[in-house]
């Protein structure tokens, strides 16, 4: 082992030593306040020292502080009144959940009227609504009603830190007695025709549902028996667009336009299209933040394949969650983010050596061979984290996850093409092909949470987490210092 390998292989990830300080001065804000001209001094004083003396020190103290800066200015702060009723003029966000006695939906508020004085204030807060079951809400549909936003008061104090994160001022119960006026609809967005395209395939209710969240991240239909079976058995992940279906998207479309670099700049052609149905895709789904880091590291390999260039995974991935963070720093604190980088990294970082290591003359073994390392390697890179979050180790999952990924590129990719095309025609053949697939993916979830021993219920604490992914660095960087095997061919 030879400590100078660590270091050549990070000068080959930049992004990846900006990322570290940067994420780390995001962590720090989450638990401490400073005065932001103290923040500005610092950054000041640190990037001269940097620019002056060359010190790798004052850089990592300059990003450092840049991080705890860009997350203390990002912090959502309710732009609404709380447990305090007035009027509120909302826009419902996706396509009610119907709940049984109530629907549950998101909203945007987008002003609220001072009850002191009458007028209207502008806001960029989000709510989450519950609506009395018999009153109809439509996706995009504008209300004036009246109301009181409450702070969340139910669920861990880990969900309600997420929500804040994520801009939800709280919760505010909708009737048709508390609806004052219904404004215009605002035009279907991409995510919304998308949904309504998958709508009009014929599919089994339970197929239909996991075919919406795969296909365009649209969970309406999820149920809580079903998000129980599929937590359990460690598929979960498939549940929520991520990069496991951007990627899917991505590798399926570069298969099916393997024949443009036949044409005169035909390869400059594919590498457009390909980047553009990725982004499409990612758009349909409405942007979730781990679609968004893959569809960055998809667009970054796909200029690297059109330049010839070399592509180097890591920092690619460091591109994308240093780009994200400094967008929105609140995305740090994002399960559905930590969960995102965490599979790629550990992917990038034993799934990919391991296939390499473990390759046969069989290609069809291979293949799945590599789908089952990679599986293993995202579950167990994301397994400390599941864990300490929802309290639980899905065994069974590492076993039965190359078959159901199988399956999900057959939802994913079919989902995606009936989006671009829908042709009233191929509805039948759409319908039985991706809900057929969906509904074995189903039966695969239902037989492995149902397996005795198939999950473990265990909550990591905080402190435990952190220290097993400490190791899972320490046992990285090992295997990255440890020196290539020399092979001397012997002279004839």
């Amino acid at each position: 082992m030879k400590a100078s390998r660590i270091y050549e292989r990070l000068d080959r990830m930049p992004v990846l030593k900006l990322l570290v300080p940067f994420a780390a001065g995001i962590a720090l804000a989450g638990r401490y306040e400073l005065p932001l001209w103290f923040l500005a001094g610092a950054f000041v004083c640190t990037g001269v020292m940097a620019l002056l003396f060359r010190s790798q020190a004052a850089a990592v103290g300059m990003l450092l502080t840049a991080g705890f800066a860009a997350a203390q200015l990002r912090t959502p702060s309710p732009t609404v009144p709380r447990d305090i009723g007035t009027t509120y003029e909302i826009t419902v966000e996706g396509f009610p959940a119907d709940r049984g006695r109530y629907a549950t939906a998101d909203a945007s508020v987008a002003a609220w009227r001072d009850p002191a004085d009458g007028h209207w204030h502008p806001s960029d807060a989000r709510v989450r609504l519950y609506v009395d079951s018999l009153t109809d809400l439509r996706p995009g549909e504008r209300l004036r009603c009246r109301g009181t936003v409450r702070p969340f008061r139910s669920g861990a104090e880990s969900f309600r830190l997420l929500m804040r994160r994520r801009g939800y001022a709280g919760t505010l119960w909708v009737s048709e007695r508390t609806i004052l006026e219904r404004l215009p609809q605002q035009s279907a967005g991409l995510h919304r025709t998308a949904v309504e395209r998958l709508a009009r395939l014929p599919m089994a209710p339970e197929a239909a549902a996991v075919v919406e969240a795969m296909a365009a991240g649209e969970r309406r239909g999820i149920t809580p028996e079903l998000r129980a079976r599929y937590s359990r058995s460690g598929l979960s992940h498939l549940l929520a667009v991520s990069g496991l279906h951007t990627g899917i998207v991505f590798v399926l479309i570069n298969a099916v336009l393997w024949w443009l670099p036949l044409l005169r700049r035909g390869h400059l052609l594919k590498n457009l299209l390909a980047a553009g149905a990725v982004w499409l895709f990612v758009a349909a789904a409405g942007f979730p933040p781990s679609a968004v880091r893959a569809a960055v590291m998809c667009t970054v390999l796909q200029a690297a394949l059109a330049s010839a260039s070399e592509y180097i995974g890591m920092n690619a991935l460091a591109t994308a969650a240093f780009g994200m963070l400094l967008w929105n720093p609140n995305w740090f604190g994002d399960i559905s983010f930590q969960l995102s980088f965490l599979a790629v990294a550990g992917i990038l970082a034993w799934g990919v050596p391991l296939c390499r290591r473990c390759r046969t003359r069989w290609k069809g073994l291979n293949i799945v061979i590599d789908a089952y390392l990679i599986g293993l390697a995202a579950t167990v890179a994301t397994a400390p984290l599941v864990s300490h979050t929802f309290g639980i180790v899905p065994l069974a999952g590492l076993a039965v996850n190359p078959l159901a990924i199988a399956l999900a590129g057959v939802v994913v990719f079919g989902g995606a093409l009936w989006m671009l095309a829908p042709v009233g025609v191929l509805a039948p053949a759409f319908g039985f092909v991706t809900g057929t697939a969906a509904g074995w993916i189903n039966a695969l979830a239902r037989l492995t949470a149902s397996l005795p021993g198939g999950a473990a219920d265990y909550t990591l604490g905080g402190w435990q987490t952190a220290v097993l992914y400490l190791v899972f660095a320490l046992a990285t960087a090992a295997a990255w210092s440890a020196e290539p095997k020399k092979s001397v061919p012997l002279r004839t």
